[in-house]
């Protein structure tokens, strides 16, 4: 009998494949936050950390309703709440009633805001500009997220549809 680790007629093993795909996805993104928090570091600000700091610049020079940053930036919503509160109090997002809804809150980055905003823009722009150095090119980022699209699908077809059906039939 073969273990469920083995491939099987030398085949690459699709499940030590797919969890390495995972944990990779998982150590990314922590490597992610810790390059944005050294750029924080870097510009001396102590009062908003990474995760709120992509928040910023996630929302950039629109409105929106404390809602919506949940479906654009796949935040949960706990979390958002509590990240919007904290920026409000440090003076970089105005929180407002919506005129059409009450019951609905919109933030807008205040000056602090859009500032910060900058500061990520521009640190995202450095990095793309020397990704070649590093032996990245457009098309590889264009791969990956294709692929990292995929394996999006795939998981909503699994919450969706259940495992036995990773999409419709």
């Amino acid at each position: 009998m073969v273990s469920s680790s083995e491939p099987i007629g030398g085949a690459p093993d699709v499940r030590q494949e797919y969890l390495e795909a995972i944990r990779l996805v998982e150590r990314l993104h922590r490597q992610f936050l810790e390059v944005v928090k050294t750029e924080l570091d870097r510009q001396g600000v102590e009062d908003i950390n990474n995760i709120q700091a992509l928040i910023l610049f996630n929302i950039g020079p629109d409105e929106l309703a404390v809602g919506e940053l949940t479906n654009r930036g796949y935040y949960l919503g706990s979390n958002v709440s509590y990240n919007v509160r904290k920026m409000v109090e440090n003076g970089y997002l105005i929180q407002e009633r919506s005129t059409h809804d009450r019951r609905s809150i919109r933030v807008r980055l205040s000056d602090k805001g859009l500032v910060l905003s900058d500061v990520v823009r521009d640190m995202f722009d450095r990095h793309a500009s020397t990704l070649d150095e590093a032996g990245i090119s457009a098309d590889d980022l264009t791969n990956a997220s294709s692929l990292y699209r995929e394996l999006e699908r795939f998981w909503i077809g699994i919450l969706n549809y259940g495992v036995r059906g990773a999409g419709p039939s």
